[in-house]
């Protein structure tokens, strides 16, 4: 756990809101926190930029770092995005137009202000890394540099809603969240009287995320909006990317690195979707340390000599069992001066028949047509610190899939990058994927998985123009996998595992299809990392440490429920998720005392699937918020469910809202989604 620091350099004084004016008449609401002196003492300002409610759900997240950062000489703004918490107007979707012009007035509004020295940096995890970067690619005046954690830079590819041109289950879930946290309304001791006109706007205008995502089925000009991959040299300040490798965004860190112009930096520890003094599986690091030298570097002149030390630092993961939850990964931290490294070493091996050998044998025709449960043992896409969300033992899946071996290793093998497999075959339907699984498989047989990678084989030449399969007609398809680093021990195997469904992790074809696959003519190219003697000597990162947060009191504890099961009558597999609080306090309802306000959440969510019949699959999700002080009390839920037949997705949802015990608002979404090649 962090460290919780409350001597700081520099005593510092709190704004719990200011509003922010924007060039229509919109006001954002935004939090403040800096030095007691700025007024005389001018300082540069750090801007955090979410739709995730300043004042109450993230304030227990938000108080321990811009505390830190002011106490260290900063001023750290925390800014409700457009629509959300107390600011006004309306959000209509992630990374808007609006969002990202709005992003720039506000960055000019610090710089004029008094107790800015002129100088300002962006800071943000998730949605806030996503907005660094796309503002960053505007090139605000007065934005001088960046740290983005857990985000990407190419919407479709790498994000939340397809993979390899697959949908995945979290565009559902994601997008529930989502449309819970659009429906809260602002709070009447920030905006007065008014808070209830603007929640029924907020209400009058809900959108159904999950649903608009899926009407975007191909990478469109609506998936390039806020995709700096686009155009990489946009981007003209410094850049420093984080994340971790059980998080979902782990990818765009090397790509950034790669594809940047501008001073650069990149971190990656073992952590999922957190930040890395919090992040599990640790170890953690002295993040706060960390940033505050980087900020001191590019925003005060102050050589903090972080420049000097390489540019790309990772945690190399060493083999453990298979197990559903690490409080920690064993490792050790790596470094390469540049990226890409001219030391990683492309090494190919031919998936012949039954085994991966460097040397092609003699061909062979394997056919694969896996159940449509495949996949159970595969964790969830993206991790967020709770127990239960990593990838277990893969043998139940990998008897499901094609499944290919080394020999046991003669001595310990490290990579570093994105594997990639090359795969000849053929499909007897127009529209089919593969999940491609990369193993450590120990020599009791147990099987961790290091990374995978998933494929809609429409989108096997780009993800702009899918065309169908010809069934029985060869196809030469190229699977890349998630980028990684792993150490695997002598005596172990490396294993390719090919299947042709992935549930719940991705919505399954509309058909089952089955995929002959022609060994010899199919590759595996890992990156081999060799020994870099200068790894032992690299600077240790400080303890983790952070500012005091706010007093809370517990007044139901949490509940944590993930479950699979199996229902021997319909043959289905179900996946239960039930999740009391999280984030609030720990708890499933807990008392902000700051400001006398109860906070409560609850959601569950279902996946369910046949083993035999993809038009089984279905995904349920239910999200309810509350807000309760004495005098005030407001409830939203929202439902979803989607399910498909050959032709379409088949998404509903209701969203009702309450204040004390009365409905005050009630909308349904029944709506057919065409299938185009998904």
């Amino acid at each position: 756990m962090a460290t919780i620091v409350e001597d700081f350099p520099h005593p510092i004084e709190e704004i719990e809101n200011v509003w922010i004016p924007l060039p229509d008449g919109c006001r954002l609401a935004a939090r403040i926190w800096r030095p007691a002196d700025a007024n005389e003492n001018p300082v540069p300002a750090i801007l955090e930029y979410l739709p995730y409610r300043k004042r109450d759900l993230m304030r227990l997240r938000d108080e321990p770092m811009h505390r830190y950062l002011a106490g260290h000489g900063y001023a750290g703004i925390r800014v409700d995005v457009r629509g959300s918490g107390d600011s006004g107007g309306v959000l209509h979707d992630e990374y808007s137009r609006d969002e990202i012009d709005d992003g720039g007035a506000i960055i000019a509004w610090l710089a004029n202000q008094p107790w800015c020295s002129g100088a300002v940096g962006m800071i943000g995890i998730s949605w806030g890394g996503f907005n660094s970067l796309q503002i960053a690619a505007t090139r605000p005046e007065a934005l001088k540099a960046i740290i983005t954690l857990c985000a990407a830079d190419d919407r479709y590819a790498d994000d939340a809603h397809y993979m390899g041109g697959c949908l995945i289950n979290e565009n559902l879930q994601w997008g529930s969240v989502l449309m819970a946290y659009n429906a809260l309304p602002p709070d009447p001791e920030i905006v007065g009287a008014a808070w209830r006109e603007m929640w029924l706007n907020r209400l009058e205008h809900a959108t159904a995320f999950p649903a608009r995502w899926m009407e975007h089925q191909h990478r469109d000009d609506y998936w390039r909006h806020g995709s700096v991959s686009e155009d990489f040299s946009a981007i003209e300040c410094p850049v420093y990317a984080m994340g971790g490798w059980a998080d979902g965004y782990s990818n765009a860190i090397p790509r950034l690195l790669e594809h940047l112009n501008v001073p650069r930096k990149g971190l990656v520890g073992p952590w999922s979707h957190m930040f890395p003094h919090d992040g599990q599986p640790g170890p953690v690091i002295g993040f706060m340390q960390e940033s505050v030298r980087w900020w001191d570097h590019w925003l005060k002149g102050v050589d903090t000599g972080l420049m000097d030390e390489p540019q790309y630092r990772v945690w190399m993961q060493d083999y453990v069992p298979p197990a559903p939850t690490y409080v920690e990964r064993p490792g050790r931290w790596v470094a390469e001066e540049r990226w890409p490294s001219p030391r990683i070493e492309q090494r190919r091996y031919h998936i012949n028949a039954n085994r991966l050998d460097t040397q092609p044998e003699t061909p062979a025709n394997l056919s694969i047509c896996s159940p449509q449960t495949t996949g159970s043992t595969g964790g969830e896409w993206c991790a967020f610190g709770v127990d239960g969300e990593m990838p277990t033992d893969q043998r139940q899946d990998d008897g499901r899939s094609l499944v290919f071996d080394t020999d046991p290793l003669n001595m310990p093998l490290e990579i570093l990058g994105a594997p990639a497999v090359t795969l000849q075959l053929s499909c007897d339907v127009p529209v089919g994927m593969v999940a491609v699984r990369l193993s450590d498989v120990a020599p009791d047989g147990a099987s961790t998985r290091v990374t995978y990678g998933l494929l809609n084989l429409t989108h096997r030449d780009c993800h702009a123009v899918p065309e169908a399969l010809v069934p029985g007609r060869s196809y030469q398809v190229r699977v890349p996998l998630n980028d990684i680093a792993h150490r695997f021990p002598a005596g172990h195997q490396i294993r390719v595992a090919i299947s042709t469904s992935y549930w719940p992790i991705a919505w399954p074809a509309p058909e089952n299809a089955t995929l002959t696959l022609q060994t010899s003519d199919s590759i595996l190219d890992l990156p081999i990392r060799p020994d870099r003697a200068e790894d032992t000597s690299l600077r240790a990162f400080d303890a983790p440490e952070r500012g005091p947060g706010d007093d809370t009191v517990q007044v139901r504890p949490m509940r944590h429920i993930r479950e699979l099961g199996r229902n021997l009558t319909t043959n289905e597999l179900l996946h239960t998720l039930r999740n009391d609080g999280g984030e609030i306090g720990g708890a499933s309802l807990a008392r902000i005392e700051a400001i006398d306000l109860e906070v409560g959440r609850r959601m569950e969510r279902r996946f369910r699937i046949g083993e035999s019949d993809p038009l089984t699959a279905r995904g349920d999700i239910v999200q309810d918020f509350m807000l309760r002080r004495p005098g005030w009390q407001v409830r939203v839920q929202v439902r979803v469910r989607l399910h498909s037949n050959a032709g379409n997705f088949l998404f509903n949802a209701n969203l009702e809202a309450y204040e004390n015990d009365d409905l005050v608002f009630s909308r349904h979404w029944d709506l057919t989604i065409p299938r185009d090649l998904v």
